[in-house]
């Protein structure tokens, strides 16, 4: 296994349908525009009310990646 750097980010996603759903359209929606996503952990969990009834669950995660490696500049003998 060789050695890697994570950057994380924090992000809520929701569901009208489960815990479970609100986490993955999370992970699906940092997808879109984050690369190499390697881990989640939920940090937070809560229900939206309205009329007096759970209406949708949010979900905050924060998702891990790694970061892209730049590639080596050439050097003179490689031109």
């Amino acid at each position: 296994m060789s050695d890697h750097v994570y950057k994380k980010i924090e992000i809520v996603g929701s569901s009208t349908e489960s815990i479970e759903d609100a986490a993955n359209n999370a992970v699906k929606e940092a997808a879109k525009s984050v690369h190499n996503l390697r881990w989640m952990e939920v940090t937070e969990i809560r229900g939206h009310i309205e009329n007096d009834e759970l209406h949708h669950w949010q979900v905050g995660v924060k998702i891990g990646f790694t970061l892209e490696q730049e590639q080596a500049p050439e050097t003179l003998e490689e031109r």
